[in-house]
């Protein structure tokens, strides 16, 4: 029987939010690569909530267009509404959120694929890895075409023997009913791939129409709108948005879904797959929060050219019958006529502990993944674990280092310490919480902690790179500049201070000392200032946040120093755990699984006492000694 076999550098396996980032990641740098989708439809699809950002999710937005990926350019220009959230708070936890047209972002995205050299679209499922002595040599279709490779980025999100339910109904369909990879989960098994069942949910679609927004709270976009990308002129972004609504669940919306918990697939074990924490079903909610009245339901657009309204913080399993009596229970939505039933989705992914910080398989050279497959969840998480993904695979084909973005450098290197070096028995989720740094990993200097990295890798341009270099000495510049000019006592000033609240001056102070006042910022002092040069407002923007927070970020930078030096201090790939007879038993175990690179990623694994990491820095100081470096 003849078949079809075609060579390539490099295959891409699926062409979600991960996907898309791996496979323009690997053409940019110049190297031949083939995504494969179920459907070409569904690239970049939002199988669930219509935006992108939001809170920490917005600083890996950031994060990924400052490392040269696509996803913060894209929704630039396919958004509907834009907010920065938590602008009460500090800058740290400033985050950006926008809701997105989602057939315009995953039409958009679609069309800078095709048009993107190096890079062909193919509708196929890959049913098979093809693996030789411990290295990937290529991927087997359905039809049985054969496509060799020097490396693949398997990014399946939830497809992998993917399951749809509510109630009683279950069809084998990934989302929004569309085909499943039914297959590839037995040949990952079959190469000694560990796999995890998890679970994700989305609420039902009601048309607009049907809704009564009189007894709903408006919620508007800012005036002034932020773009994500730092290379979208601010000014081309101020559009006229889209409106979203809040209302809220009460007592007979819990009534109803208690009189029916035992129709609910998650309490009557049809659903077997971990769900999120942090992204609960509206049961979920309900049942481990029974002394809250209500929960917030946010009822947001879908996109212009759509009456489809997606029913944010009610997903649910609950039978079609009850989703219909519960929703109605909700002001606002009495009549509200339901397009899409709420469903559970179960699918297979994988233990990330199998993973590299890389994101390459540590028992599969040339097999990288990324996204929902490594068990975590969001677009924004996927899509910036694909652009390492492909980043990286792109080197390794290069024969160039690889790059590893660490805890103190990015959210994207606390996103994959965390998944490879703990414990992760549920789809993780990217917060704030879980950043040490998160005064140095702001969004707003995501260009100058990463744009450097970008370039190295290749793929930031010369151009944007001497921009940022341009910017970094500007805002250097600019904090010298004024925490070296003195402001006096004088009429102008003391009725300035006075206006804004501020204690008059008794003697002589720097202009930084003011921009250090919290009733007073950088940008409010320009009336006083008249030497001030025109900056750019993102140059402004750091030059206020570094002066203001000085203190705290010095604070820190002592902490990353500290970090640094754990993670510096190399664990040999020959070590010998079993060698180490300090060591207790569980420790030994766990530093035998996973195989930690530093001293620093050995302290991070759950069950590794400080105790443990005092050990092991003796032993390896003793072995440093004896010679067996």
């Amino acid at each position: 029987m003849n078949t079809l076999v075609e060579n390539t550098d490099i295959v891409v396996v699926g062409a979600g939010h991960a996907g898309c980032e791996a496979a323009l990641a690997c053409a940019r740098l110049g190297l031949d690569t083939i995504v494969f989708t179920v459907s070409v439809d569904s690239i970049a699809l939002m199988p669930c909530n219509p935006n992108i950002g939001g809170s920490s999710k917005g600083h890996l937005v950031r994060e990924i267009d400052a490392l040269g990926g696509e996803m913060g350019k894209n929704i630039d220009r396919t958004f509907i509404q834009s907010k920065m959230l938590n602008k009460s708070k500090g800058p740290a936890v400033h985050s950006l959120r926008a809701q997105a047209d989602k057939a315009e972002y995953s039409r958009r995205m679609r069309k800078i694929l095709e048009n993107t050299d190096h890079l062909q679209i193919v509708q196929a499922e890959v049913t098979e890895i093809i693996v030789e002595d411990g290295v990937l040599k290529g991927v087997k279709t359905y039809s049985g075409a054969v496509y060799n490779c020097r490396a693949c980025i398997l990014c399946t999100g939830t497809y992998l023997k993917a399951r749809c339910i509510y109630g009683d109904v279950s069809t084998y369909t990934g989302p929004n009913g569309l085909q499943a990879a039914n297959y590839l989960t037995d040949s990952l098994k079959a190469n000694g791939v560990e796999m995890y069942r998890f679970k994700t949910g989305t609420p039902a679609r009601i048309d607009k129409r049907s809704v009564d927004f009189s007894k709903m709270e408006e919620q508007f976009g800012d005036e002034r709108i932020v773009p994500f990308s730092f290379s979208t002129d601010p000014e081309e972004v101020q559009i006229e948005q889209e409106s979203c609504w809040l209302t809220y669940t009460n007592k007979k919306t819990h009534e109803i879904i208690r009189a029916n918990l035992d129709r609910s697939p998650l309490y009557s074990g049809m659903i077997e797959g971990t769900g999120p924490r942090y992204c609960p079903s509206i049961e979920d909610k309900v049942v481990k929060f029974a002394d809250k009245d209500r929960h917030q339901v946010f009822i947001e657009p879908e996109g212009l050219h759509t009456n489809e309204m997606y029913v944010g913080g009610m997903s649910s399993s609950l039978p079609e019958d009850v989703q219909h009596e519960m929703y109605h229970s909700v002001p606002g939505l009495e009549n509200a006529k339901i397009v899409r039933n709420a469903y559970a989705i179960e699918y297979d992914c994988i233990n990330p502990r199998q993973l590299s910080a890389t994101l390459e398989f540590k028992s599969i050279r040339g097999l990288f993944s990324g996204g929902q497959f490594n068990g975590s969840s969001g677009y924004e998480e996927a899509a910036a674990q694909g652009l390492v993904a492909g980043i990286n695979a792109a080197l390794e084909v290069k024969g160039r280092e690889q790059i590893i973005l660490d805890r103190s450098q990015s959210y994207i290197g606390v996103l994959i310490d965390d998944l490879v070096t703990k414990e992760n028995r549920e789809p993780y989720r990217m917060m704030t919480s879980r950043s040490e740094y998160r005064l140095l990993l702001r969004q707003d200097n995501a260009d100058l902690r990463l744009t450097p990295v970008g370039h190295e890798a290749g793929l930031v341009s010369d151009e944007v790179y001497r921009a940022l270099l341009e910017k970094k000495k500007m805002i250097e510049d600019e904090i010298n500049r004024v925490e070296n000019l003195h402001v006096g006592a004088n009429k102008t000033v003391q009725s300035f201070l006075e206006a804004h609240g501020s204690t008059p001056l008794k003697t002589s102070v720097t202009m930084g000392d003011l921009v250090r006042r919290p009733e007073l910022d950088y940008e409010m002092l320009k009336e006083i200032d008249e030497d001030r040069p025109e900056l750019p407002w993102q140059a402004g923007e750091q030059v206020n946040i570094n002066i203001k927070y000085e203190g705290y970020i010095k604070r820190q930078l002592k902490q990353v120093e500290q970090f640094r030096k754990l993670e510096e201090k190399k664990i040999p790939p020959d070590i010998d755990y079993d060698d180490i007879q300090s060591l207790r038993i569980e420790a030994r175990q766990k530093l035998k699984l996973y195989g930690p690179v530093s001293i620093g990623q050995a302290s991070r694994i759950s069950g590794v006492s400080p105790a443990d990491i005092s050990v092991l820095l003796v032993y390896l100081e003793q072995r440093r000694y004896r010679g067996g470096q």
